[in-house]
């Protein structure tokens, strides 16, 4: 745990991709085949299981340290992170151990399951006593089941192949699946990580292994500006870019497998797409989108919104009513191999006419190419995607081979995506952020007015009433929560923010702060439907801070009408 704890360390102490590469080498140089293949795991995004609820674990630190709750919740609302305040404040250990990340994870934190939580919790106090604060803090998120660090897969991806002296590229194809969790990290499998192979000679470890995924890069910037930046339109294959979950179909050796784009595999839970690959002949690997799909007689029908097919990502159990509620698809718009040869390397346009012909007569979806005489045209056509329940184009260059990752190397796609849905709010309630900003309130709650103010002396007595810790009146005008964001803002607006969360601070509620309402944000976001879930009624996809409103004032903060009749335009 000690060579896994220094790595975490440095990790997140950069934001430097080269230094953070660097460590990583020098990690799986140093460490035992074992222990790196669950570091692996771990920093490519492998998910620990929680086995104990991190209110118990702060409970059991301050037993052990011998403190108040009180002080405790002082201290975490000063640190920010919960499993770093239980590190900081348990007692130093008198001596610690050299106990391996292998042997951490097999021998000790995987038995903890099906434990009586008496015997977890002993566990645990006898661990903390012979770790030093770092590996405690992660031991304490292993535990709780919130281990995250700030590296991306692709930066492992560069290290493995730096340390092994292989093509990333290949390092990346032998990871897919690596994190599903089905088969355990070992010795064997970091080997086969890093293995010598011939260049040149695609290779796959598994039978029903993916291929990773191609990613597209975001266009920004003025259709009229397209021509000199891209070329003609003809030198491009545009479609709709769906909102779903980008999948992969391998059918192989008369089996079939779905993966998500997260790496999981999810074949179990989508039973209708199994029955539309069954037809697929053997070696053919496609990629598309999962979604729920609206059938229209007589047409081709069209998307349904991304919060229908999310009941059915967590569902383990499909009863025959969830299945007609929200049934299941898969638009194609690639086929990654055929014949069980890998055709990645093939350009898009040839990739399409296999495609195509593979499809012709299949009951599976084939994502439609658009076209358009211009750019400008294109622009025209995108601004109906809302109204078709898409998300804008994908624009995929007809030369372009299939590449690993967000790479230009390969070819290149581009997501040319509509602007995102957009209200002004105000600030309700703040939270420190994690890891280097837990010292800063970059967390924060936004609400919007149940109607329209009569004038501003209207607002100021709903924000003075606030300020009073006065509890709305029913059907009077208040301001209502509906989203949360921590992203969009610059370090140094984050920093101005912070100072004003702090002098306006009205109430403390552990870790959150509520605060007297002074600043309105433009907030961006993807989607919208109505959730029970939220006092609202509404809730909103992926939302992050376009703006601090400095020009307007809090009586001119949108309404819940107006987040109503953005719902009815996302339909």
């Amino acid at each position: 745990m000690k060579q896994f704890s220094q790595l975490f360390a440095e990790l997140d102490a950069t934001t430097s991709t080269n230094a953070k590469v660097d460590a990583l080498q020098r990690y799986f140089a140093a460490a035992t085949p074992a222990d790196a293949a669950w570091a692996v795991y771990f920093l490519a995004g492998g998910k620990p299981r929680q086995v104990m609820n991190m209110g118990i674990l702060a409970q059991l630190a301050c037993e052990e340290a011998g403190i108040e709750p009180w002080l405790f919740d002082e201290c975490y609302q000063a640190v920010g992170d919960l499993a770093e305040t239980i590190a900081h404040v348990l007692p130093q250990a008198a001596e610690t151990s050299d106990v391996g990340l292998a042997v951490w994870v097999e021998e000790r934190l995987l038995p903890l399951r099906g434990l009586p939580p008496d015997e977890i919790a002993q566990r645990v106090r006898i661990w903390w006593r012979e770790l030093d604060d770092m590996g405690r803090f992660l031991l304490t998120k292993l535990v709780g089941g919130g281990f995250r660090v700030g590296v991306s897969k692709l930066l492992v991806q560069r290290a493995l192949a730096a340390h092994a002296g292989i093509d990333a590229k290949r390092v990346a194809q032998r990871m897919m699946g690596y994190t599903d969790g089905k088969v355990m990290p070992s010795a064997e499998r970091f080997a086969a990580l890093v293995a010598q192979a011939e260049e040149g000679v695609h290779e796959r470890v598994d039978e029903g292994q993916p291929y990773p995924f191609f990613l597209a890069h975001q266009l920004d910037g003025p259709a009229e500006v397209f021509t000199a930046r891209l070329g003609p339109v003809s030198d491009w294959q545009v479609e709709w870019k769906y909102d779903g979950i980008r999948g992969q179909i391998v059918k192989r050796s008369g089996r079939i497998w779905v993966w998500s784009r997260g790496e999981e595999l999810v074949t179990e839970r989508f039973p209708e797409i199994v029955a539309l690959a069954q037809s697929l002949p053997d070696g053919t690997v496609l990629d598309g989108e999962i979604m729920v799909w609206k059938e229209e007689e007589g047409g081709f029908g069209r998307p349904a919104p991304f919060a229908l097919l999310q009941q059915r990502i967590g569902r383990k159990t499909l009863t025959k009513k969830v299945l007609a509620e929200a049934p299941v698809t898969f638009m194609a718009y690639d086929l990654l191999e055929q014949g069980g040869l890998d055709i990645r390397e093939l350009p898009q346009r040839e990739r399409r006419a296999r495609l195509e012909a593979l499809l012709a007569g299949s009951r599976m979806k084939l994502s439609p190419i658009e076209s358009a005489a211009s750019w400008l045209a294109f622009a025209q056509q995108r601004a109906r995607s809302r109204e078709l329940g898409v998300e804008g184009f994908m624009l995929k260059r007809l030369d372009a081979a299939y590449g690993t990752g967000r790479t230009k190397a390969d070819g290149l796609w581009w997501k040319w995506k509509i602007d995102p849905m957009s209200v002004d709010c105000v600030l309700v309630y703040a939270q420190a952020g994690h890891g280097r900003r837990a010292s800063v309130y970059t967390d924060y709650t936004f609400a919007v007015w149940s109607r329209p103010p009569a004038d501003k002396a209207e607002a100021d007595a709903v924000l003075e009433a606030i300020a009073r810790k006065e509890p709305p009146q029913p059907g009077a005008l208040q301001l209502v929560a509906f989203a949360k964001a921590y992203s969009g803002l610059t370090d140094e607006e984050f920093r101005q923010v912070d100072a004003i969360i702090r002098r306006t601070t009205l109430e403390k509620f552990g870790p959150v702060r509520s605060v007297r309402p002074t600043l309105v944000f433009e907030l961006g976001f993807e989607g919208i439907n109505r959730s029970s879930r939220h006092k609202s009624g509404i809730a909103v996809r992926f939302p992050r801070m376009l703006r601090i409103r400095h020009d307007k004032p809090l009586h001119e903060a949108d309404t819940l009408q107006q987040l109503e009749a953005l719902l009815g335009a996302g339909r």
